[in-house]
């Protein structure tokens, strides 16, 4: 494999062209349009399809249709746009398609502004749009693994016939790293032969749908839905383990860019003697809540801190996986702000010598 050096947007498009996906529908947005400028050239290289369409609605609806067939395709947007597909994304995971969504985000709500942010942790995780449904959630914290992520988001998609999604911060759209793909890829293999529609010339007519008029029916589906949803929940959680072989005295909890500014705050309070862990979560949902339960369950542990670029969303599932055994705080910026390495580390400090959490390492209450 040769690295090359690709902004995040670009990186992703590329990784999605090598898992086999030739289709993509999408409508610009900043900080993730270049995703699309790169596949416009792209995609005619590998006799892809390309299309802007008109608003994020219709995009995403095409992505409905599309995936009906048994095709591999994707769309990337950002926070208002992925608000807009909402109701196509609820659709597509009702009928049980294999779609993958890319949400590179910005600071909200509302328009908000175009710089990087985790505020839609509560959008990705418990479903933006109407019904009881779930999307596998993805987030990576540099450009490769947003490349590796990304491949995998197909085969996921495929395996459980169902929307999976790759969240990142601005940066990680807007950066550059180098990269690596791997030549070896081979898509996971799915019959899609006894669902597609492809023409029913010679056998019986599939029907794609999500309308169920029977209760009873849609009870069944709902079920199903449910069992389909606790198995990936046992399959399918990850999570990277950072610098817990030995005792600490505070866990953190970060993901995505948030977290790589966490490891230079762990780096330094190490320098001074104060032992910190970090659980840094790959899947959002399924969340790894028994990696962090027994992190935060270390003999010395005195705080968990669940650090973040939004207003105290993802330290509801933190507080859930630690289960009250311990205090947790929080700690985070919004607005496109980035928490720096000292900033954190000062965080630490305090919640380390005060053995608890205060009022003050707690997201704002009205």
């Amino acid at each position: 494999m040769v690295k090359k050096l690709m902004k995040g947007s670009e990186a992703i498009g590329e990784a999605a062209v090598w898992a086999g996906c030739h289709s993509y529908f999408c409508y610009p947005i900043t900080p993730q349009t270049e995703v699309a400028e790169y596949l416009a050239r792209r995609l005619p290289q590998v006799d892809g399809v390309f299309l802007q369409a008109e608003s994020e609605v219709a995009a995403a609806n095409m992505l409905f249709g599309a995936s009906g067939t048994g095709t591999r395709v994707f769309t990337s947007s950002s926070s208002p746009g992925i608000s807009l597909m909402s109701e196509a994304i609820s659709y597509i995971a009702a009928a049980q398609l294999p779609v993958v969504l890319v949400n590179i985000m910005r600071s909200g709500p509302g328009l908000g502004g175009i710089l990087p942010a985790q505020s839609d942790y509560f959008q990705s995780t418990r479903g933006g749009g109407h019904g009881d449904y779930r999307l596998l959630v993805l987030a990576p914290s540099t450009v490769q693994e947003a490349v590796d992520l990304m491949m995998k988001a197909f085969d996921l998609a495929d395996t459980y016939m169902n929307p999976v999604m790759m969240v990142g911060d601005g940066l990680i759209g807007q950066m550059m790293e180098p990269v690596e793909f791997p030549e070896d890829y081979k898509p996971v293999e799915v019959d899609h032969s006894t669902w597609a529609t492809t023409g029913c010339k010679g056998r019986d007519p599939h029907l794609v749908k999500t309308l169920f008029l029977d209760p009873v029916a849609n009870m069944k589906h709902n079920e199903h839905l449910a069992r389909k949803y606790a198995e990936i929940s046992e399959k399918e959680q990850a999570w990277e383990d950072w610098n817990l072989d030995e005792e600490y005295d505070a866990l953190i909890v970060s993901y995505g860019t948030m977290s790589r500014v966490c490891k230079t705050a762990i780096e330094d309070l190490a320098a001074e003697g104060v032992k910190v862990g970090m659980v840094r979560p790959i899947t959002l949902w399924p969340f790894p809540y028994d990696a962090v339960y027994k992190a935060a369950n270390r003999p010395h542990v005195k705080a968990v801190v669940s650090v973040e670029m939004s207003m105290g969303q993802l330290i509801d599932d933190v507080r859930l996986a630690v289960k009250n055994t311990k205090p947790v705080s929080w700690y985070g910026k919004a607005g496109g702000i980035i928490p720096s390495p000292e900033e954190v580390a000062e965080q630490i400090r305090t919640l380390v010598a005060d053995g608890k959490a205060d009022s003050a390492g707690q997201p704002p209450q009205g």
